[in-house]
């Protein structure tokens, strides 16, 4: 009975030796291995981004200038037309019934002026040897004066009614491109500011206006404005960029800025011209404009993808002598292609990890693996 508890005894004592034995000891985890870059200093030219809309070298509204039912499309829509074409008729009936009475009108001025002239030519050697009184002679003269008088009236008469019947042919007044009619034939048409039939582009030249802030405008002005600024001229050598995400190949420069700054909106509205030798560029487009607006020499450059950025706290990964990693709080200033300008928070010489992991913690130990990177370089 001795011998068979003993053996009991014995039996756990050995399973948990063996056991022990058995297991290997788990190895330690190897650092992360981690892109490491450094803090680069270089000159940074910053461009900024702005969102414009495109206009026509002159886009000519195309509106009546008398009331009346259209009868003639003279042009296709959509495309070129020459300064002088005709493009729309309108009834010219009513118009010539005016100018008809305007020449009757003028007829009948002209046989009263040959009467009152004959009249007077008729008393005038009457009234020298007193045979008619002197007031008979006044009126003859005022009867031939007045009968002058009509007649400028008459003619004027006949002048308007022309010019009114001469709109009833509506041509282009430049040459460009011509878009869709808003009316058709048969429609009734008036003048007025609202009735517009249709607008002419000449497509020579693009206009693209665009809009800054009022303390973006003021820190520009002051930059150019100083005697040694390094931003003079960037306004000759404007990019775009149109919407389909490619590049106009042909650069644009600043035209004009408004003479005021919109009370509405606090900002002011600049315009950029630029070539349309393939007539690539049609008015009414959305594009974006990028030129210079900014040069910081010296200054402090880091990936975006290195910055960790949560409720306007900006950090970056610091990787110390030791590889172990740091948070340190910077402040960036403008962000330039993928890389910020860093204003505070980091020296040249520092190294700083690209993170991008949820296994990085602040105090980990890395495996840092350096990467020479440069604005525009992206890395894996």
């Amino acid at each position: 009975m001795n011998k068979l508890l003993t053996k009991i005894l014995i039996l756990p004592a050995v399973l948990v030796f063996f056991s022990c034995n058995g297991k290997k000891a788990a190895p330690a985890d190897a650092p992360l291995e981690i892109s490491v870059t450094n803090v680069l200093q270089q000159d940074v030219r910053i461009e900024s981004e702005y969102t414009g809309q495109t206009f026509g070298q002159s886009d000519i509204q195309i509106n009546p200038r008398v009331d009346g039912v259209i009868l003639s499309l003279n042009f296709k829509e959509g495309n070129l037309v020459t300064q002088g074409q005709l493009l729309y008729t309108i009834d010219p009936l009513p118009f010539q019934s005016k100018v008809n009475e305007a020449k009757a009108g003028l007829a009948e001025a002209q046989a009263d002026l040959a009467k009152a002239k004959s009249d007077l030519e008729m008393i005038e050697p009457l009234a020298k040897i007193n045979a008619v009184s002197q007031r008979e002679l006044v009126a003859a003269k005022a009867a031939n004066e007045a009968a002058k008088a009509k007649i400028s009236a008459a003619e004027a008469t006949l002048e308007n009614a022309n010019i009114k019947l001469g709109y009833c042919r509506i041509t282009a007044p430049i040459s460009g491109l011509i878009g869709i009619s808003k009316l058709r034939v048969g429609d009734y048409v008036q003048p007025g500011p609202f009735s517009v039939l249709n607008t002419i582009s000449d497509l020579g030249d693009i206009r693209v206006r665009f809009t800054l802030s009022e303390r973006e405008f003021l820190r520009i002005y002051r930059e150019v404005s100083s005697t040694d600024s390094k931003l003079k001229g960037s306004g000759k050598s404007i990019k775009m960029k149109l919407s389909d995400g490619s590049m106009y190949p042909e650069s644009g420069q600043l035209s004009f800025a408004d003479r005021q700054i919109d009370p509405a909106t606090g900002a002011i509205t600049f315009e950029a011209a630029f070539p349309n030798t393939d007539k690539l560029l049609r008015p009414g487009q959305y594009v974006k404009l990028l030129f210079v607006t900014d040069i910081r020499p010296n200054a402090l450059v880091i990936p975006q993808r290195a910055v960790i950025e949560m409720q306007g706290i900006y950090q970056v990964y610091v990787v110390d002598e030791s590889n172990k990693v740091q948070l340190q709080i910077i402040k960036p200033g403008p962000a330039f292609q993928n890389a910020y300008v860093v204003e505070n928070g980091l020296k040249p010489g520092d190294k700083i990890a690209f993170g991008g992991t949820q296994l990085l913690r602040n105090g980990s130990v890395i495996s840092p693996k350096m990467v020479d990177w440069k604005p525009g370089m992206n890395v894996q």
